[in-house]
């Protein structure tokens, strides 16, 4: 048996070698061909004249001798070394092409969003959205393009895709940050030597929309009246179409008086409209003192966890509340808030939208704002922290950022960012009283 021991110059990766295969073979000539993994050598090529010269000792290599070997049984090991390489190669191959797919790294980059999770580091709420939107638009559009042939042409198209979706330059964004994610994931696992190119997308702020005051009051009035008058919801939209709420079963056909609750205790409390979904009894707790209100442990939401405090109209609203669930059999600490008799809470958040929509066509005002911004019923949070900016006396920004459980700039950028100085030109022209001498 023949040990060889094999020099060479000539050296490529895995993934050239797979690329051009044919091609690097032809321009190493007779010399061998180092193939490597993770920059250890995986398998040699050589051309047959390349084998001549190593078994007659004249080039390439350098030989132990530990006993001669017969040519045909040199010529059965060389075929046996070569189907065990073919066979390798087939298999690595076989390997490489079950990696070397979207679908494979989305759902090892969803594993360990979800370690993250575990580490408290990332919200379970956030890779439910990564899920999504893997499924509703990364997905289907890259599922049949590898990775490893990604380019900025193929990202171009990604953003116009989302861009015929009308979806907003924000969300085209976030999407981009997500494909980015499994990119970067396609180079820790060698696939790319690097990320291609990313398009630019100018991210525009669009602030959601608020209800002055004499609409807040119109649109609250209405919501009594119509929950007292026990008023029914038309079977057709104001377009005169048929209505698509198959969702909507017939009891919510009728307008509760959740809804009123509902529009006064958003406005008082600061509150999302997700928080009406989770919030429950044992959550609230009131409190007398110097002043009055109510103070909101609410479960924790984007990464905010501190207690939020309501202004002293909210305490009215929900003892007015607790009365009538109590009496409905409800009101228990695990018992929810607002439509306590709705297990399924996406569902229950579903039908304050459709009502407060509703309320607003009765109440006559416009679901859209003068910037064409719709109305929806997140827009009574932001109605709720518009007011303390114009009617608090000396609120400071800080200090409602962090009740409201979000940021100084998020509020500058998405709610301050509509307040203009005629909306305060009392405290413009304002001035400070001089202080009398002694």
């Amino acid at each position: 048996m023949v040990i060889q021991y094999i020099n060479s110059n000539q050296i490529v990766s895995f993934q050239d070698f797979l690329a051009d295969a044919l091609n690097l073979v032809q321009k190493s000539g007779v010399s061998p061909l180092v193939v490597l993994n993770n920059n250890k050598p995986v398998f040699y090529v050589l051309p047959p004249e390349g084998w001549d010269l190593i078994c007659t000792g004249q080039g390439f290599s350098t030989s132990r001798t530990v006993h001669s070997t017969r040519p045909a049984e040199l010529n059965q090991s060389t075929d046996t070394e070569a189907r065990l390489i073919g066979r390798k190669m087939a298999d690595d191959q076989k390997s490489f092409e079950k990696q070397n797919k979207f679908t494979r790294l989305a759902d090892e980059l969803l594993d360990a969003e979800w370690e993250r999770v575990s580490r408290k580091e990332l919200s379970s709420a956030s890779v439910g959205i990564q899920k999504n939107r893997l499924e509703a638009h990364v997905l289907p559009f890259f599922r049949y393009i590898p990775p490893t042939q990604v380019t900025h042409v193929d990202l171009e198209a990604f953003v116009s895709r989302l861009t015929q979706h009308q979806l907003t330059t924000t969300t085209i964004s976030q999407y981009l940050v997500l494909v980015r994610k499994l990119l970067k994931l396609a180079v820790r696992k060698g696939l790319l030597k690097e990320v291609p190119e990313f398009p630019r997308v100018k991210v525009s702020t669009q602030p959601r929309s608020m209800l002055t005051v004499s609409e807040y009051a119109k649109l609250a009035r209405t919501a009594l009246k119509m929950s007292r008058n026990g008023v029914i919801a038309p079977p057709l939209k104001s377009t005169d179409g048929h209505r698509d709420r198959f969702w909507v079963s017939p009891k919510n056909m009728l307008l509760a008086p959740d809804m009123f609750w509902v529009i006064r205790f958003m406005v008082n409390s600061f509150v999302r409209p997700g928080d009406l979904r989770q919030l429950k009894h044992k959550h609230v707790t009131v409190v007398r003192g110097e002043s009055v209100y109510l103070r909101l442990n609410l479960p924790e939401t984007k990464k905010h966890d501190k207690p939020m405090v309501t202004l002293q109209p909210a305490v009215h609203v929900y003892e007015s509340l607790l009365r009538h669930t109590t009496a409905e059999g409800y009101g228990g600490p695990d018992d929810y808030v607002f439509l306590p008799a709705e297990k399924d809470r996406n569902y229950a958040l579903a039908v304050l939208g459709f009502w407060f929509k509703w309320v607003m066509r009765e109440a006559g005002l416009p679901l859209t704002d003068s910037m064409n911004r719709p109305r929806t019923l997140y827009c009574l949070r932001h109605t709720s922290i518009m007011f303390r900016l114009l009617y608090g006396q000396g609120i400071d920004m800080l200090t409602l950022a962090r009740n409201a459980r979000t940021s100084v700039q998020m509020v500058e950028r998405f709610y301050a960012s509509s307040l203009d100085g005629e909306m305060n030109v009392a405290m413009l022209q304002s001035r400070r009283t001089s202080k009398k001498k002694l």
